[in-house]
């Protein structure tokens, strides 16, 4: 594995494969690597000849009220992890080189980010979006690994690959549970021993969502009682959200059809969870 800084070093690597016909598999991370990350990074590893997992806090992501200095960050265990994984390049650089001047273009999303978390950090996908831009210019991808724990943000990776016409295919990674169904995070150490068992009502009450659609319930307002429900009486949480949309394109649906998302989150004492599932109607 060798680690790359500079975004001539990386360029010309990525000319370099491109002159051998070798496809790139892209994983971008913001480091302080998980077993989220590890799981993309094994997909890329199988369908492709290079694997490129950049690690890099993006500032532009980060709102007035969210500190950016205070991101954990542990880069010789990423560097371990990522070696370990089979990972051929590290790409991680400073915030100079990637931001050296004042951008004179800035982008800004406008659709899929009104909805679910993105409603409540108005900018972060606009320094999202930013940022990758930048990455896929720079590695030039044939695949770009996201994970469906933040589905939102793979619907909007999805409208920045379409709407820019990058020849980069999309490949979104099933979310990574615990034996008992909870969604895999950092967040979950956070939870009491109490609200641990909770907290697997969160997936619990998707699947219960998913089964009354596949036994022919197509209103969305009744899964969402119904879900809201099952957390309410079985959790001392605080339903952030309980929400229902077409997928990727994230919007309202009076009644159940297509592909479609059923996204949740549910605020406990010291952590904040979300879940979803994706499946066609």
């Amino acid at each position: 594995m060798i680690i790359i800084t500079s975004i001539k070093e990386m360029q010309q690597y990525t000319l370099s494969a491109k002159k051998k016909e070798q496809s790139i598999g892209f994983v971008p991370t913001m480091g302080y690597l998980h077993e989220g990350h590890l799981t993309l990074m094994k997909q890329a590893r199988g369908e492709n000849d290079l694997v490129v997992v950049s690690i890099f806090v993006n500032p532009l992501q980060f709102g007035p009220n969210e500190d950016f200095d205070s991101y954990p960050r542990d880069f010789e265990r990423d560097r371990a992890l990522a070696q370990n994984n089979g990972i051929d390049v590290l790409f991680c650089p400073s915030t100079d080189e990637m931001y050296p001047n004042d951008m004179s273009i800035k982008t800004y999303v406008t659709s899929r980010v009104d909805v679910l978390c993105g409603k409540k950090r108005s900018g972060h996908f606009d320094g999202v979006v930013t940022v990758l831009l930048k990455l896929f210019t720079i590695i030039q991808p044939d695949r770009a690994y996201f994970g469906l724990k933040d589905a939102q943000q793979v619907a909007v990776v999805d409208g920045l690959i379409n709407d820019f016409n990058f020849p980069i295919k999309l490949v979104p990674v099933d979310i990574v549970r615990e034996e008992d169904g909870l969604a895999k995070s950092s967040r979950n150490v956070n939870l009491t021993e109490s609200e641990r068992v909770e907290a697997t009502r969160l997936y619990e009450s998707l699947k219960l969502s998913k089964e009354a659609i596949q036994a022919g319930e197509r209103d969305t307002s009744k899964i969402e009682e119904l879900i809201k429900n099952h957390l309410s009486s079985n959790t001392s949480g605080e339903i952030d959200y309980v929400e229902i949309y077409s997928y990727p394109e994230l919007k309202p649906l009076q009644f159940l059809s297509g592909k479609i998302i059923i996204a949740i989150a549910v605020k406990f004492t010291k952590a904040r969870l979300i879940d979803n599932i994706t499946f066609v109607v």
